[in-house]
Formats: structure tokens, sequence, C-alpha cells
């Protein structure tokens, strides 16, 4: 059985700035990190190779990216994946969500063609957008369920724990399929030494457009039809008045002044 995991690289979060005559981000001395949703899916594959060891599950993890991305990849083959493919070529460059995932389409078409089972981070922590992955399965023609917490597999089946608001559900679907993943128990692994040497051994190729048969037509800015003219920083908000609650008679004359200074009220 074979479970393929899309992932992406993406930049420290509390360590992104926007430059305010750009309006593009600051990468320069930002490092990149392993997308946090993509670990909790990698978890989860680990976790079904483990508990099904009788179906002998292969995971693979693939992500489109620059060269650098290679560092998120070997992160993926310290903490269990068994290989792994980087789609990197600069005709992807500018690619928007629906060209990314029709390369990652054709990256797992092309790749793993005999793939049982697609998971996913629910979103990328940089752009947030949650449309890659489902757009993804609409071009590959599976079923996809969003917001997974846990994953249990039968024969040609799997049944998958999703959140809602409300709480959780329970849902099934058959195989081939796409699940994009939620925290829920599933933890972000510290890998072994063993497992960091290990990781070396384990394949790592790297793919490009060409060897996918894509011509630049379809992908990156050429194939976008969504392009981002400028990203910037939301403006700072100034902190409220704060009333001290430890007196009750004396807080309820600040506020009714505070109102009534304000407007909110007439003098009384």
């Amino acid at each position: 059985m074979k479970i393929v995991i899309l992932v992406k690289q993406v930049p420290e979060a509390d360590k992104v700035a926007v430059d305010p005559e750009t309006g593009t981000l600051i990468r320069e001395g930002v490092a990149s990190i392993l997308n946090p949703y993509c670990e909790y899916a990698l978890d989860e594959a680990v976790r079904l190779k483990e508990s099904y060891s009788e179906k002998d599950i292969e995971v693979i993890a693939i992500s489109m990216g620059p060269p650098q991305a290679r560092s998120a990849l070997l992160r993926c083959l310290e903490l269990g994946a068994d290989k792994a493919y980087l789609l990197s070529d600069r005709k992807f460059a500018g690619s928007d969500v629906w060209a990314t995932s029709t390369a990652l389409k054709e990256g797992v078409s092309k790749l793993e063609p005999d793939f049982d089972l697609i998971l996913t981070g629910k979103q990328a922590i940089d752009g947030d957008t949650a449309q890659v992955t489902a757009e993804t399965a609409e071009q590959l023609g599976v079923p996809q369920i969003t917001y997974g917490v846990e994953v249990k597999i039968y024969d040609k089946r799997i049944e998958v724990k999703r959140e809602t608001d409300e709480g959780y559900q329970i849902l099934s679907t058959r195989l081939p399929a796409l699940v994009t993943m939620s925290k829920g128990s599933n933890i972000r692994r510290v890998p072994s030494m063993k497992q960091v040497l290990d990781a070396r051994k384990k394949p790592l190729d790297v793919i490009s457009a060409e060897d996918l048969g894509l011509d630049e037509n379809k992908v990156g800015l050429k194939a976008s039809p969504t392009q981002v003219a400028k990203v910037f920083a939301p403006p700072t908000k100034i902190g409220g008045d704060i009333i001290d609650g430890s007196d009750p008679k004396f807080a309820a004359q600040k506020l009714l002044e505070y109102l009534v200074k304000n407007k909110y009220l007439k003098d009384v």
C-alpha cells in the first residue's frame, strides 16, 4: 500500500515581515521549516504504517518548490517517510494554487500512479488558502475529506474522523482518496540521531517540469488565473482602555464616565 504525503516548505511564521515600500515578504535571513500541518499528516502516515504492518505501507513525500525545499523533504525522511521527490524547476515560479495543483497532480500521476491514499496538511501557514490540496484531488479525480484528525484503513476504504465547528464527524470513502489533516492527537516528532543518519541514505529525487511532460504554458505565471498584486501588514491596533474590576463600585463609575465621555450615553 502506498501513502503519498504532499508537503510544503514555509517561512517561520513569527519571523515573517513585509517590506513597506515594495509590499513583498522579506525572506532574507528568515529560516524555512516544514509546514506544521504537513508534519501532522506525515505523523498520521507513520502511525498508519506502524498500526497496519500487514499492509506493508510505503510512505512517499512529494513537494514543489525551489532547491532549498530539499531540507523540508529531508525532514520528512528523518520522521519516517521512505522516499521523497522534489518538483523543482524555474518554470514553476509564480504558480498560483491552480498551477501548483496541476504540477502536483502530474507529479503524483507520473511518479506514484498506483497510490492508495494521499495525506496533506489542512493548509499552509504562509498562504492559508487551503485550496491546493482540494484542487489536486479534483484534478486527480479522487474523493477528498478535509480536516481529518484520525484515519482507519479497511480493505478498499478508509474511515476518517474529521473536525467540525460542532464537534466531529465520521466519514467513509473508497480508495484511492485524499485527506487533509488537522492536528488531532498527532504530534510533531523529534527524530533520533539514527533516523537523521538513515534519512541521508533514502532516495530523494529532483524532478523537473520536462520530466513530468509539463510545458511552461501549464505551470508558472502563464498558467495562473490569479496573481498576488501586493502583500501588506494590517495596521497596528491601538490597545483599549482597561478598567480595574477589583472594586465593582469604582469599576462601574469608571465605565459610566467612559461611556458618557465617548458619547455612547447622554449625561446622567
